[in-house]
């Protein structure tokens, strides 16, 4: 494809070019557990899962419990193997959770959002959040699956500790601070926030 196009061109050749198949699987994501063998992965598994390629892989390093020097081996590994073994060569997205740091062997970990948000300290938050963006990027990771908005009004429900609360304010507060500093100044060393 001509990098000189914009990329508003690209986008659209590139759709016109992509079957039903690949822009469907485009649509979908596997947990990095399902392309593996035991920590390392499967090309074939990868030829039968991704023949089309994929737009996700789920948790690299949450779900697979590898250290993180393992993790970015991994994620290498399942790009070039995208790039070079589907039609299109387009890599995937990796997303990991993060409502409490970065969940994966070796990350640091903080306190749930709830925890967090009884503090009122957005400027603390957005340091938090740097930190777990420079972690993910560390690793290669681009999305994070974080931070939770929901307004938490009923605590039987199952996911209030991800919650920063029932306060709509302090929630779009610690908000706008947690994804500030998961994306940080601009998405080229950012993580994208859910």
């Amino acid at each position: 494809m001509d990098a000189s196009l914009s990329i508003e061109a690209r986008v659209s050749a590139l759709m016109a070019e992509m079957t039903l198949d690949e822009k469907i699987a485009q649509l979908g994501s596997y947990w990095v557990y399902e392309i593996l063998d035991g920590i390392t992965f499967s090309a074939e598994k990868g030829k039968q899962l991704m023949q089309h390629g994929i737009g996700h892989i789920t948790r690299m390093g949450g779900a697979s419990n590898v250290r993180p020097t393992q993790s970015v081996v991994l994620a290498n590994t399942i790009q070039k193997f995208l790039i070079e073994n589907t039609r299109l060569g387009i890599p995937a997205v990796i997303h990991e959770e993060c409502c409490s740091g970065y969940m994966a062997y070796g990350a640091t970990v903080f306190p749930q959002a709830i925890g967090v948000a009884s503090m009122w300290e957005p400027e603390l938050v957005a340091k938090m959040a740097d930190v777990i963006r420079r972690q993910m990027r560390s690793v290669g990771a681009h999305h994070a699956l974080s931070p939770v908005l929901d307004i938490a009004r009923d605590a039987r429900w199952g996911r209030v500790e991800e919650t920063f609360g029932e306060d709509p304010y302090l929630v779009a507060r610690m908000g706008v601070a947690y994804i500030c500093g998961l994306q940080g100044e601009n998405l080229d060393n950012g993580v994208v926030a859910t």
